[in-house]
């Protein structure tokens, strides 16, 4: 990747985010650490940044929502994806005593993903949720009395030791990030498409979309609700699906779609992540 991309990323230094991003881009992009997933979108949609990476579902907890809700209004469009293990440890300034730690940070998500080990390795110690698991690391940094839940990249950022590792309740925790940009991604042979589909008021809509996916034999990888900002107890469906928006078989679907639907925004087609 070129040397001149900034990638916008949920920040401070040290989070996952910032691992997703250097998998993907490799360590010799500029790194544009922002402080929410909305200002990720506003920077690639305001062209602050060429690329941004942010979560979207983590294999224990489910979709971020935060996310979901940003990409119903963003004109960005999905042209990659990145899937990171997520391996929590517990992290303290150095020399920290186990039994001093009277408060536990992290991100609300890692926070759940580690539920069971705190709740018996530490009952009755306060948990506080921050930003992202970077900042919880900044706090920790700073009192020998907090301990972060966040990842090694954090604690060689902000000269942490690991007090315990592998705390993450699920030993297969892993969260997949979107790439966004301005730009779309030409097939490369193996692609998913992602699309936000706003379905009729009526009985039976959900069968009625899913029927031409069925008929064509294209593969659902993913399917989510979400409510819609238009009009109350209204809700769209995030569908995720193999194939590419300019394969012959997904230009047919499309036309099937627009039939039985009120309205279909793709989001973007991207290759497949292939973990290497």
């Amino acid at each position: 990747m070129s040397t001149q991309n900034k990638i916008a990323f949920l920040g401070p230094e040290g989070t996952f985010s910032q691992t997703a991003v250097v998998n993907h881009f490799g360590n010799s992009c500029v790194l544009f650490d922002c402080s929410s997933i909305d200002e990720v979108f506003l920077a690639v949609q305001h062209k602050r940044a060429n690329y941004g990476v942010v979560p979207v579902e983590n294999s224990t907890e489910g979709a971020v929502n935060n996310t979901q809700d940003c990409l119903i209004d963003s004109t960005v469009s999905i042209v990659g994806e990145v899937i990171v293990p997520i391996i929590h440890h517990l992290l303290v300034p150095p020399g920290t005593a186990e039994e001093n730690i009277t408060k536990i940070v992290s991100h609300k998500q890692s926070l759940a993903q580690c539920r069971q080990w705190i709740s018996k390795s530490f009952p009755g110690v306060e948990l506080v949720e921050c930003p992202s698991n970077a900042e919880a690391s900044k706090l920790a940094s700073e009192s020998d009395t907090i301990a972060a839940i966040a990842g090694s990249l954090a604690a060689e950022v902000y000269g942490l030791e690991i007090l315990r590792d592998k705390i993450q309740d699920q030993l297969h925790n892993s969260t997949r990030f979107l790439v966004l940009s301005n730009s779309t991604k030409n097939p490369s042979g193996s692609d998913k498409t992602s699309v936000l589909i706003y379905a009729e008021n009526k009985p039976g809509a959900l069968f009625r979309i899913l029927e031409p996916f069925d008929n064509l034999r294209v593969n659902l990888t993913k399917i989510e609700t979400r409510p819609a900002k238009s009009e109350a107890w209204a809700y769209v469906f995030f569908i995720d699906f193999e194939g590419h928006v300019e394969d012959d078989i997904i230009v047919e679907l499309f036309k099937r779609l627009e039939a039985c639907t009120a309205e279909i925004k793709i989001l973007g087609s991207y290759p497949i992540f292939v973990n290497s």
